[in-house]
């Protein structure tokens, strides 16, 4: 699927979610003598979403993908704060709040990981290069792609129906 802005990336979207769930664990506990993990957790998770967001804007598969590896590295620091919660008595009664902003952080670096798999395997250099005639080449080789898929189809079934047409005789 295209997207057409990060708005409608799921896994933007998925950032957003657990920076507002963070901000509601962070409000709810006393993070007074803990030094500046209040205020470091909550700028590392607002990066998340900052930075696939301005990825995304740039318009290059390269700007993409540097932005995607800040914005992992930004949930890994948030899942390392989260640990640091986790081990500490001062927030074991808010075990499992933790565990769910751990799991839901795991969620959003797997699918940045994926991203950034797929962009390296990518042929297209991003929107900033495309013009019209990469878009008709883009085109162009989908459809030939789709050609070989049906004709593939075709030929599998036809093997079967002989294969079947094999065994009843």
């Amino acid at each position: 699927m295209n997207y057409k802005t990060f708005e409608d990336l799921p896994v933007w979207n998925a950032a957003i979610e657990f920076a507002l769930g963070l901000f509601e664990f962070t409000a709810a506990v006393d993070f007074r003598g803990v030094g500046d993990l209040k205020n470091q957790i909550e700028r590392a998770a607002v990066s998340i979403s900052n930075n696939i967001a301005e990825g995304f804007e740039r318009g290059t598969n390269n700007d993409l993908i540097y932005f995607l590896y800040i914005s992992k590295g930004s949930a890994g620091e948030c899942r390392s704060m989260l640990r640091i919660c986790e081990r500490s008595s001062k927030f074991s009664n808010f075990r499992s709040e933790i565990s769910n902003l751990i799991m839901r952080e795991e969620s959003i670096s797997k699918q940045l990981n994926g991203w950034i798999e797929s962009l390296k395997n990518s042929d297209i250099k991003g929107v900033r290069y495309l013009n019209d005639g990469e878009r008709a080449k883009i085109q162009q080789k989908r459809e030939v792609d789709e050609f070989d898929q049906e004709i593939k189809a075709m030929v599998e079934k036809a093997a079967k129906e002989r294969e079947e047409q094999r065994r009843t005789t």
